[in-house]
């Protein structure tokens, strides 16, 4: 990450003029003025402005759904290339029946899922609802509901921008884990251009791993229904934690959805230190340890849900685990909340929360 600097933004390359504040960008609502823009549509322009950036020696900011993103309130020294791609191919069937899909980076990650559940292509139902890019999810291994993008995905091809060429990087290459991978470890190395998922052809989804969906579904922990009804009862319950994207051109306004969805990840902690959790704390198998949950130990810690209402900001009155602009918050105002939950928990637990979404010329301190 790039901090601004406390001098004025430096110029735009020649022809570009500075770009529209990053709150008409971000799903959080908030964001300084970059000092230039450039809405990429295909790949050939996505790597241009990329490159045309790094040869000026600007900073880049990329930017598709604007689901992740937390922007300082300060206009900023760089160039915010707008993924804006959109479509998909599918390739030949393989031989065991799968179906290879080949996404751009730009494209809607919901309309990817829509589309792949009503075509009877398998692996991604359980991820609905999700906002922001479909280049996007490989970056932070993007997950729900008891399974995430690493179950699906083949291989990205990216634009590498230290050795300046385009590179594909199969899944094996990619060090996939818990909200992270090699994309992420190197923010300012790759830019994704394409998405290509291996994905099973039928009727029925995978088995169903989350307790919650499994109940909504009225199936056993580990049976299956079909896509189409997991796709549905997922969009139902992410509806239900303020989780999916109002639409203010319909008229709908929903402040919990002003948000970048979980805020804080689920820690991860050595054995010993989940032991000392009190006894009702979520405890999960995990690589490095024992998972729990941030948003029991946010709750546990005594934040309600609503925590800081009537705003600016403040925890989602449906989830714990989001933090919402109320409609005129900025970046300091959810960066205080954020610091504020993540103290009260280390203080109360002993546990220090880390952020998910990337901080752009901010920090919680």
């Amino acid at each position: 990450m790039t901090a601004p600097s406390p001098a004025a933004p430096a110029r735009p390359p020649a022809g570009r003029a500075p770009g529209r504040p990053l709150a008409e960008r971000t799903t959080l609502r908030v964001g300084g003025r970059p000092a230039a823009e450039h809405v990429a549509t295909t790949e050939e322009e996505l790597v241009d402005a990329v490159r045309t950036a790094d040869a000026h020696a600007q900073p880049v900011l990329l930017v598709a759904g604007g689901s992740n993103l937390l922007v300082t309130d300060e206009d900023l020294p760089h160039t915010a290339v707008v993924v804006a791609s959109r479509g998909l191919r599918r390739e030949p069937v393989d031989a065991c029946g799968g179906v290879w899909v080949t996404v751009a980076a730009g494209h809607p990650w919901e309309d990817l899922v829509a589309e792949a559940t009503a075509n009877g292509w398998l692996g991604l139902e359980a991820l609905s609802g999700i906002p922001g890019s479909t280049g996007a999810t490989p970056v932070q291994n993007v997950g729900a509901y008891g399974t995430d993008v690493a179950a699906t995905l083949a291989h990205v091809r990216t634009w590498d921008r230290r050795e300046q060429c385009t590179t594909t990087l199969r899944v094996g290459d990619l060090r996939l884990g818990y909200r992270t991978s090699a994309l992420k470890e190197e923010p300012d190395r790759y830019v994704v251009l394409e998405v290509t998922f291996q994905l099973r052809q039928g009727e029925l989804g995978g088995p169903v791993r989350y307790a919650e969906l499994a109940d909504r579904l009225g199936v056993a922990v580990g049976g299956r229904a079909p896509a189409s009804e997991v796709r549905e009862a997922v969009l139902a319950l992410r509806r239900s934690k303020g989780m999916v994207l109002d639409d203010p051109a319909a008229g709908v306004v929903d402040h919990d959805t002003w948000s970048a969805g979980s805020f804080f990840t689920n820690p991860v902690l050595p054995a010993a230190d989940a032991e000392r959790l009190p006894e009702a704390a979520p405890r999960y198998p995990a690589e490095g340890g024992v998972k729990t949950s941030a948003a029991w130990l946010i709750a546990a810690a005594g934040f309600e849900r609503g925590h800081g209402l009537p705003g600016p900001a403040a925890l989602s009155t449906k989830h714990t685990l989001a933090l919402t602009n109320r409609g005129g918050a900025r970046a300091a105002d959810l960066l205080a909340l954020a610091r504020e939950v993540r103290d009260g928990v280390q203080a109360r637990l002993g546990v220090r929360l880390d952020p998910e979404p990337r901080l752009v010329g901010c920090s919680i301190g």
